[in-house]
């Protein structure tokens, strides 16, 4: 199942390219990144409230809160970044650069979470990296 929410995820990644893309169009890109904030903050709030999950806030730990804010503040340092070399250039070579990101997560998931790296992980480290050179130029 997990497998379904991910390529899902990449769907709407790709969506969301396009269609920021074609909203930036004449907006600052740090109002669009707050635009979109408020809707993905209202969104994830109505379905915490529609999942009955709000209960669960009591029992979130220190460290747990700790570390969902940091990943946060990264979620938006990510969108600025985004937004405006989204507004600066093509998304056709934008998004290759931004999903380095998958490399660049295999590296600190073996050196923070101690996953293994496999030969499979570096070969496909090393494509993901090549694609990304091939588009953006």
């Amino acid at each position: 199942m997990w497998f379904v929410f991910a390529l899902l995820s990449a769907v709407f990644a790709a969506l969301t390219s396009i269609l920021a893309k074609i909203g930036i169009d004449g907006v600052d890109s740090n109002l669009a990144t707050a635009i979109r904030t408020i809707v993905v903050a209202l969104m994830a709030w109505g379905i915490v409230f529609m999942t009955n999950a709000q209960h669960g806030l009591s029992e979130i730990g220190r460290k747990s809160w700790i570390f969902l804010i940091l990943s946060g503040l990264a979620t938006g340092a990510s969108w600025l970044c985004y937004y405006k070399a989204l507004q600066m250039g093509e998304a056709s070579k934008v998004v290759p650069i931004d999903k380095l990101s998958v490399v660049i997560t295999l590296v600190l998931a073996v050196i923070f979470l101690h996953e293994e790296f496999t030969v499979k992980s570096a070969i496909g480290a090393v494509l993901i990296t090549a694609g990304t050179i091939i588009l953006a130029l």
